[in-house]
């Protein structure tokens, strides 16, 4: 009985942290791209997701998504070394 409860909070969970997801996907669809430059003034006071660094040795875009001081949704790209380096 407990097993069958905790499965459908678990579901239950999921569905809202689906429906959230979806709805900040939507809300980036529409937020222009900002490129980061050397010097770029950055008022980042939430961050809201970053994609995932790839297992490669060279240099790759990323992005990040960030909420301002005033709540103003932005995101940034960025280049970054990829996590596929040895040190060796």
């Amino acid at each position: 009985m407990k097993a069958a409860l905790l499965v459908m909070a678990l579901c239950g969970f999921s569905a809202f942290a689906m429906a959230d997801e979806n709805t900040n996907q939507a809300a980036t669809q529409n937020t222009p791209v900002e490129q980061y430059t050397y010097g770029t003034h950055l008022d980042i006071a939430k961050v809201i997701s970053m994609t995932e660094i790839p297992d490669v040795c060279h240099v790759v875009p990323a992005r990040m998504v960030y909420q301002d001081s005033k709540g103003v949704e932005h995101i940034l790209q960025y280049q970054v070394m990829g996590n596929g380096c040895e040190n060796g």
